[in-house]
């Protein structure tokens, strides 16, 4: 291996080596803003991207509710239907159910059409 293979090589291991700190540092941060929402409340993935300091940064969240899993309250965190209601965006039936069944446990409740009313509902973490 020539010194220009070992100088690529360790390149690429420092960027990767960046990357992991900046997603690491990111789902933390999504991590803490999620796990102040309240009891019977949520937010919208964009909500908790802006909340974390990375606007934005909508999809990140739902990457974060994913790889984060049950260690946090994953159920209160919706897409924006429009600029008052939020729905569940999860694709799989099952997951849909549980977490719509684990909202209306909080006392959630959804309208006709599956949305959230957010003034209702909705916590901006300044409560």
């Amino acid at each position: 291996m020539g010194k220009g293979d070992r100088d690529g090589e360790l390149q690429q291991r420092r960027w990767w080596s960046y990357k992991l700190r900046s997603v690491t540092d990111s789902f933390e941060r999504i991590r803490r803003v999620v796990m102040k929402i309240p009891h019977g409340r949520v937010m919208t993935y964009g909500d908790v991207a802006r909340a974390a300091g990375i606007p934005g940064a909508a999809r990140t969240v739902g990457y974060a509710m994913r790889a984060l899993g049950r260690d946090v309250p994953w159920q209160r965190v919706l897409g924006r239907k429009n600029a008052h209601s939020a729905q569940i965006t999860i694709q799989n039936a099952r997951g849909k159910a549980e977490q719509r069944r684990l909202l209306q446990k909080e006392g959630v409740k959804f309208d006709a059409r599956g949305a959230v009313s957010l003034r209702e509902f909705g916590w901006v973490g300044a409560e």
